[in-house]
């Protein structure tokens, strides 16, 4: 009788464990504890989100934020390598205000002094970066927390309602991200939205590549193509002047595979407002989907990264903020020039700038922006 309650008690126990481990969820394969991004922000719930393809490509993301929090790919010599930057936490996300792979809005990049003018009305927004409005102000969607609905084992849908009057914008605005990871290992991203009011849009995702898999390294043995004749200068507050400027002669040329590093601090006054690269290109490809708009390559690792879109502009920031106060996913210090955000997007600045493709949306009327982040291997 005392081996059966004890065989009884054992069976029990395992079966606790059995469940335990199940609500705690498994390691992902970059490494990630699906329990410690389980938690309430601002009264939500926040989880984590797993894409895989056939070819064993992972991409973990969080609602909160809509965050990339990992992307797992093949080197040349078939290694898998996380190679976005990011937090082991949500506690971490919370704690230290970050863009890292975050889906930005309501709009993208910056907005001149917090000010624009809709339809006649005067609207005043955060000012949260040398007196502009940037990416939405203090409290964008990147630290709110979207609903999440897996649809697939490769596809996840996130919404958010961003209310009327949330960080000055007007309108009710219902937004979507789709995140899928194709099979031929490309993380897919649209972007849909409808208001309520005349308002402006732009979003984009803000993921830190580090192609090397290792943030330990910096960005400047990258080869980086942009499809651009032209880019918008910026001010020593890096707000863009109005200007399109040709980079032809110019260190903003990237027309031809050119090192991230060979020219970054050169004596050129774009690059002393800047503090490196973090501009916008204007790009030739004029919203063909199906022409890559710029490239980044790692020639350590192989790891090429093609990205896609329907929008006019990309911003290219070089990590030239990072500075050794952070400390991301097992437990490496992230120094300056650790990355290269490459963010699909409308030009800066253009609710005050009518002469550029416009960011209005009115309603009645969808919100579609579109961006591929598409991964191979040159061996």
């Amino acid at each position: 009788m005392n081996r059966i309650m004890i065989l009884l008690a054992g069976l029990v126990l395992l079966a606790s464990a059995c469940t335990s481990s199940k609500q705690a969820g498994e390691a992902t394969a970059s490494g990630l504890n699906p329990a410690d991004f389980r938690t309430e922000v601002d009264g939500k719930q926040t989880d984590l989100f797993v894409l895989k393809n056939k070819n064993g490509m992972e991409v973990c993301i969080t609602n909160f934020g809509g965050r990339i929090l990992s992307v797992m790919v093949p080197d040349k010599d078939g290694v898998m390598r996380d190679v976005v930057l990011g937090f082991d936490s949500i506690q971490d996300y919370v704690k230290y205000p970050s863009d890292f792979g975050a889906s930005i809005g309501r709009y993208a990049n910056r907005i001149n002094q917090g000010k624009m003018t809709i339809e006649g009305v005067d609207y005043q927004l955060p000012q949260n970066n040398f007196g502009h409005c940037l990416h939405g102000g203090p409290r964008g969607f990147q630290y709110q927390v979207y609903d999440g609905h897996q649809l697939s084992d490769q596809v996840l849908e996130l919404t958010y309602l961003s209310k009327d009057g949330e960080e000055g914008f007007p309108g009710n605005l219902n937004c979507k991200v789709t995140f899928s990871l194709t099979d031929d290992n490309a993380i897919d991203i649209r972007y849909s939205a409808e208001t309520d009011r005349t308002t402006v849009v732009n979003m984009t995702n803000h993921s830190y590549f580090n192609l090397d898999g290792d943030p330990s390294k910096t960005n400047s043995d990258y080869l980086l193509t942009i499809d651009a004749d032209a880019y918008t200068p910026v001010d020593s507050t890096f707000m863009t002047t109005g200007e399109i400027a040709p980079v032809e002669g110019t260190d903003m040329d990237f027309r031809t595979p050119t090192a991230v590093g060979a020219r970054i601090d050169n004596d050129f006054i774009q690059l002393k407002n800047g503090l490196g690269y973090d501009h916008n290109w204007v790009l030739n490809t004029q919203g063909d989907i199906t022409r890559p708009c710029a490239t980044l390559e790692s020639p350590a690792t192989g790891i090429v990264l093609d990205v896609y879109t329907n929008e006019p502009g990309i911003q290219v920031y070089a990590g030239n903020f990072l500075d050794g106060t952070l400390t991301g996913k097992k437990g490496i210090v992230y120094n300056k020039r650790a990355s290269v955000c490459l963010e699909t997007q409308k030009f800066p600045d253009t609710p005050n700038k009518p002469e550029w493709p416009s960011a209005l949306l009115k309603p009645g009327e969808k919100y579609d922006s579109h961006c591929i982040y598409r991964f191979s291997v040159k061996k």
